[in-house]
């Protein structure tokens, strides 16, 4: 089984949803990126997606955007997250860690080595936000190949019809995006999760974790209620924009993921 399998048949078990924490590679800097990375799954992260910088990040709202532009001013590149990532696996074998972006980066590192780079490094699952279903084999089949999952987000716009398509070759969890708009923008009603939640499962037996607009603990336990993962991005990264000092960047990120943490924890006692 892979890491994603295992952590989540795991939460099954224990009959709770999976906190699902993003931040972006480089932001504010290397050094304190790489501790939040390391940080994270004490503070109570149970998969950790990694943002690829990338300087037209077009799904993603202001807060991210920002991280991204941080992150680029530091000169953090594909290869530097590359290596992050083999610097988190030196004290975390466990932790599922997933890579998301666009696929831009990956064209032009060559994905045939950044397959066999990740796969080194200890890199579980892609989300590529810009690479649709119909372009499989430019990177989402040779990765699976490789063993890294290829995630697929879906949206309140994907439709019956659309969403075997969608799902088609996903694997590792299912990200569904609970807004139609960019990351922070809003958040969907319960009612709205709930629907789109049961309608997942009768397409696919993966995992749904739900995301976009998440940012407080008892938001957190209410979709942890309803779904298999609760993805929480923009609220964390903003604590990085509050912030002037590379050590509050780090408390701030690690103490609201461990508020985090609790509410999703909490939320099926």
């Amino acid at each position: 089984m892979s890491r994603l399998q295992t952590r989540f048949a795991e939460l099954k078990e224990q009959n709770r949803a999976a906190l699902v924490t993003f931040v972006t590679a480089g932001d504010p800097d290397y050094d304190a990126s790489l501790a939040i990375l390391k940080g994270l799954p004490k503070a109570g992260a149970d998969v950790i997606e990694l943002g690829m910088p990338f300087t037209d990040p077009m799904a993603d709202g202001p807060s991210i955007q920002l991280g991204n532009i941080r992150a680029l001013a530091n000169k953090q590149d594909l290869a530097a997250t590359l290596r992050m990532v083999r610097a988190f696996r030196d004290d975390d074998t466990a932790t599922p860690l997933v890579l998301m972006g666009y696929f831009n980066p990956i064209h032009k590192y060559g994905v045939p080595r950044f397959i066999e780079d990740a796969k080194a490094a200890g890199v579980d699952g892609l989300i590529i936000v810009d690479l649709p279903p119909e372009h499989n084999a430019d990177l989402c089949d040779p990765a699976q190949a490789a063993g890294i999952d290829f995630i697929r987000l879906t949206t309140p716009t994907t439709d019956d019809k659309r969403l075997p398509t969608v799902l088609n070759g996903s694997s590792g969890f299912v990200y569904y995006v609970s807004v139609a708009g960019v990351t922070g923008a809003g958040a969907a009603t319960l009612e709205h999760v709930e629907q789109a939640v049961s309608r997942l499962r009768r397409h696919t037996d993966l995992p749904v974790c739900i995301g976009f607009g998440i940012r407080t603990p008892e938001h957190a336990a209410n979709v942890a209620r309803l779904a298999d993962g609760v993805v929480v991005g923009s609220a964390l990264v903003d604590q990085i924009a509050k912030t002037q000092e590379r050590a509050d960047a780090i408390d701030g990120v690690l103490s609201l993921c461990s508020q985090l943490a609790e509410g999703v924890r909490s939320a099926r006692r």
